[in-house]
């Protein structure tokens, strides 16, 4: 059974990796494909048309349908070109991943204004575009499902990585309101953070022995893997799933926490800076978290 057979589903970064594997799999499933990417450098320098047109290649050979664009998700108004597109050519949109992204890691002290907004203004203002061209649609058609793509750069920690992290803890929280604000048009939205082997992972410094060991567990995971989890999640058999974060790593899938009070600390007089040091910092202090990073969180191997 193709559980995608007659949905439309605008994948943004489908030229390759992740988003690629998500396209080809959603046509697989039946869905009606817009193939969005912009062919550019990791750092967003460049453009071509060959990605996108790769992809939907690639799906045509195999029977599907499916579209190519190459609008910047970066900007409202080719924001709004690709849902348009999805209209011209379709005539309705039923799911939205947005996987688009770029690199600028940078040690944050050494970070320019222009590296962080670079970042920012495609994983995060480019989903919120795209999110909010579809938004009309999806409730005049009272349906409709959005995908986010996170990072536990985010939702953990990382080195080097201010602008990619805000911008995938900021998705977080994007996807959240979206959730709760559409609920009502029967809309949901969820986010998932994809562990793969991509040319974003390829690019990570290798230059010590521990970076280059784990560069090799970096590239037994499979782009393809974060496909089937996405798809379910923009079936009608996921209509009941919504605001949660989730993470896929080969063959496994994560429900990560959110946050939620852990502990409290009370002063029925109320506190002063004073009380404070001596007594609510102590008091909560167990339960802080460590600084973590992605590889402390998870550190056994892929399965």
């Amino acid at each position: 059974m193709s559980l995608l057979e007659g949905k439309v589903i605008i994948v943004t970064g489908a030229g390759a990796g992740v988003g690629r594997g998500i396209a080809l799999e959603a046509a697989r499933q039946g869905a009606r494909v817009i193939v969005n990417d912009l062919g550019v450098n990791m750092d967003g320098s460049g453009g071509s048309a060959g990605p996108a047109q790769e992809t939907v290649d690639l799906i045509k050979a195999a029977g599907g349908e499916a579209g190519a664009n190459t609008d910047s998700v970066a900007e409202w108004g080719s924001a709004q070109k690709i849902a348009q597109q999805a209209l011209d050519l379709y005539g309705r949109i039923d799911g939205v991943v947005n996987n688009a992204g770029n690199l600028r890691d940078v040690i944050f002290h050494k970070m320019s204004e222009e590296e962080f907004d670079a970042v920012v203004r495609v994983h995060l203002k480019g989903s919120w575009n795209v999110s909010r061209a579809v938004a009309p649609h999806f409730k005049a058609q009272e349906g409709g499902a959005f995908v986010h793509m996170t990072s536990t750069s985010g939702l953990i920690g990382n080195f080097g990585q201010a602008n990619y992290a805000a911008a995938k803890l900021g998705i977080v929280g994007l996807s959240k309101s979206i959730a709760v604000d559409m609920q009502k048009f029967n809309v949901r939205s969820n986010c998932i953070a994809p562990f793969a082997f991509t040319r974003m992972v390829g690019s990570i410094p290798t230059n010590t022995p521990e970076a280059a060991e784990r560069m090799k567990i970096n590239m037994t995971l499979e782009a393809g893997k974060i496909a089937p989890f996405t798809l379910a999640l923009l079936s009608d058999q996921g209509r009941q799933v919504t605001g949660q974060v989730f993470g896929v790593r080969n063959n496994e899938i994560y429900l990560f926490s959110q946050p939620r009070p852990i502990r409290t600390a009370h002063a029925s007089e109320g506190w002063t800076v004073q009380s404070c040091i001596e007594r609510a910092i102590p008091m909560l202090k167990g339960s802080f978290y460590p600084l973590e990073l992605s590889r402390d969180v998870f550190p056994w191997d892929p399965v």
